[in-house]
Order: structure tokens, then sequence, then C-alpha cells
């Protein structure tokens, strides 16, 4: 099993930025791919970028641009960078692990870290 423990949301002001991190423990070896996703009340979980073990990235289009992803593979953690944050980021934004054992797939979760963006 993977687990994930995320840190370093808060409140910023629009315009501003913040730095998720999301480390991992347990299987590490085992993981294929990383993520953030994002849950703004009322809305459904929205993709905002994965990386995989190749480090190719993707992003959510309402991030493009504005927020990268990264990885520190000896730490097993994985960043979020977030620049000129604008209100409607406001979320809970929620680390995700793909990873594989006994050749099927499993998504393990963070608990989610708030980000509130004022405007």
């Amino acid at each position: 099993q993977v687990q994930l423990v995320e840190s370093g949301g808060g409140l910023v002001q629009a315009g501003g930025s913040l730095r998720l991190s999301c480390a991992a423990s347990g299987s590490t070896f085992s993981i294929h791919a990383m993520g953030w996703y994002r849950q703004a009340s009322g809305k459904q979980r929205e993709l905002v970028a994965t990386i995989n073990i190749h480090g190719i990235t993707n992003y959510g289009d309402s991030v493009k641009g504005r927020f990268t992803i990264s990885r520190d593979n000896a730490k097993n953690t994985v960043y979020l960078q977030m620049n000129n944050l604008k209100p409607e980021d406001t979320a809970v934004y929620y680390c995700n692990a793909y990873y594989r054992q006994d050749l099927r797939g499993f998504d393990s979760w963070g608990q989610g870290t708030q980000v509130t963006v004022s405007s």
C-alpha cells in the first residue's frame, strides 16, 4: 500500500503563490504516477496536474501556465507550485498516487489540504 501526507495549503491573496507538498510512504516502488486533484465546495473533484514515472506531466486546462508539478524521487515527494492564484482556485487539494500490485491498479489519496484565495 501507499500512504500520502500533504502539506502547504493556506490562505493567500489573489496573484500570490503557494507550494503544496505530498510525501509518499509504503510501497513507493510500485507507484506509476502521482498528481493533484481539487474539489471546490459544491463541485466535482477535478484534475489539477499529474506526473508519471517518466516525468511526463499533464495539467488541467484552468491551471496551465500557472501551476507546475515536480517530484523529488529521493524523497518520494511531489510538489505543486501554484503561481498567480485566483479566487476560483479555492478548493481542497488532494494528492493522488496510482500504483500497481499483483497486476492490479490502485489509487491512494491524501487527506486533503485547503487552499483559499481571497480577492
